[in-house]
């Protein structure tokens, strides 16, 4: 055999365990694919650690007990399980789908259940885990399916579109276009004294048309790209215009300043990653805090977003490549389903929240992928993005957030599976909706939801319509709303 051949034997290899010439592509667009998906979604490394690393839990700690090292643990954390997953979901079903931590599942855990009284990070990591063996044994046994016909197609949908208006409210709180008025006045308001003000609110706004019409252009990498192009013009801002953070050196507020990171440049552009968030979770210590009745809607609302996600994902994925079986189901579901929900437990586990499959996947497969090796090519991509973890602290919130305004919009579109003709469904819909937001809380809007849907079918004649698993779980969210008054009368 001469070294001319052994290139050949390799590649025919990786053809057959992949099935890439009969799949219709070929080694070249599949590791093509997998960059660009890997482009596509890589803003996830950026925005999570927005997201969990700035906020204090119950106990008012950050995730892993540094706030100053809290962003950057938390970005080498996500790019690696997000790798580790990918390559995961490549090997074992085959399929070219690509993995991180799920924006609006990272928000769940960060607004609703870390920050409850005396709730620690480890806490709430814990209860991911369970929500992600939960899903694993759904998977297993089958049961997914009671799962998908006891919610309501209509709730179902509501629960995404909350969660993007959610996600687009914290993307705007976040880089100062909302705050909470000092006069108090209004519970809100527009920017400072109700108007825009400030170099950063400016970066925001630039960020945010770019983000939009790079994306309405196709262009791959959009959202990316935007957060690299604010974050450069805030790096150029802050060099001339000195803005300083939103706190002075005297103590005193900087209304105008930037929200989070003082954009600079770092003294070292590539370290070795710090994992010690690894392994930071505890499967028990929520269940004496809260008590059981919560734990279990809490993990029931994560299984809910993660669960029903997952399987719209993995079937628009499928329909774009065309690996869809005779009965309409992406070919291999149950695998991709397994790693699926093991990347759930093993975001929990690594305290970045539930890892879930990424719609940003059909990014790939519009551009050729086909198989599993574009999946490994993405994951590859993440384990190298683990050394760059310093640039994260480069990145302010105004540059970063137009990202979360644009993934709003995009769950936002689901609104139009709505049917709002039949008002027994559309408006526990519009409660589910309105009150993620509204009370910043995703619990809060499914909870609502839930209980709304349940009552009106009873009033409408068609209680015996309504899922066993909705009866159980509106009165479980009934004793979730009451928790305190509850706790206070029976000690």
């Amino acid at each position: 055999m001469t070294s001319s051949q052994a290139p050949e034997k390799s590649v025919g290899a990786i053809d057959r365990f992949f099935k890439i010439t009969q799949r219709g592509s070929t080694v070249g667009r599949e590791v093509r694919g997998g960059l660009v998906t890997f482009f596509a979604m890589s803003y996830i490394i950026v925005l999570n650690p927005l997201i969990i690393g700035t906020v204090a839990d119950g106990s008012g700690s950050f995730i892993g007990g540094d706030p100053d090292q809290a962003i950057a643990r938390v970005a080498a954390a996500t790019a690696l399980v997000a790798g580790i997953m990918c390559i995961a979901m490549g090997a074992v079903a085959n399929f070219p789908i690509a993995l991180a931590a799920g924006l609006g599942l990272n928000a769940v855990v960060a607004f609703s259940i870390a920050v409850l009284p005396e709730m620690t990070w480890a806490d709430a990591m814990g209860l991911v885990v369970i929500e992600g063996v939960v899903i694993l044994l759904l998977v297993l046994t089958g049961f997914r399916e009671a799962v998908f016909r006891a919610v309501p197609k209509e709730l179902r949908t509501a629960i995404s579109v909350g969660i993007g208006l959610f996600i687009a409210l914290i993307g705007l709180v976040d880089a100062g276009i909302v705050r909470i008025p000092a006069s108090q006045a209004t519970p809100v308001e527009l920017g400072v004294d109700g108007s825009l003000a400030g170099w950063p609110t400016l970066v925001f706004i630039i960020g945010l048309l770019a983000a939009i019409i790079l994306y309405l252009r196709k262009v791959r990498g959009a959202l990316l790209i935007a957060i690299i192009g604010a974050t450069v013009l805030a790096l150029i801002v802050e060099a001339i215009a000195q803005v300083g953070g939103s706190m002075n050196a005297d103590g005193s507020p900087n209304a105008t300043g930037w929200r989070l990171n003082v954009p600079a440049l770092p003294d070292q552009w590539v370290t070795l990653p710090d994992f010690s968030l690894l392994g930071q979770f505890s499967l028990l210590g929520s269940w004496s805090k809260i008590g059981g009745v919560t734990v279990v809607l809490l993990v029931f609302s994560l299984l809910l977003a993660d669960f029903f996600d997952t399987m719209g994902t993995m079937v628009a994925v499928g329909t774009e490549a065309k690996l869809l079986d005779e009965d309409g189901s992406p070919i291999g579901t149950r695998q991709i389903l397994i790693v699926d929900s093991i990347a759930a437990a093993a975001g929990g586990a690594a305290s970045v929240s539930s890892n879930t499959s990424y719609i940003e996947s059909t990014a790939g497969v519009g551009d050729g992928a086909r198989t599993g090796l574009a999946s490994i090519v993405t994951g590859v991509a993440f384990l190298l993005a683990t050394f760059l973890s310093p640039i994260v602290d480069i990145v302010p919130s105004e540059a970063a957030t137009p990202a979360l305004v644009v993934v709003g919009f995009l769950m936002m579109t689901q609104v139009l599976g709505i049917d709002w003709a039949r008002a027994e469904v559309a408006v526990p819909a519009f409660l589910t909706i309105i009150l993620m937001p509204f009370t910043y809380s995703i619990t809060a809007g499914m909870g609502a939801g839930f209980i709304a849907f349940v009552v009106i079918q009873v009033f409408m004649g068609k209680g015996r319509r309504v899922h066993p698993l909705m009866w159980v779980t509106a009165v479980l969210f009934v004793f979730y709303f009451l928790r305190g008054p509850l706790q206070v009368a029976f000690g």
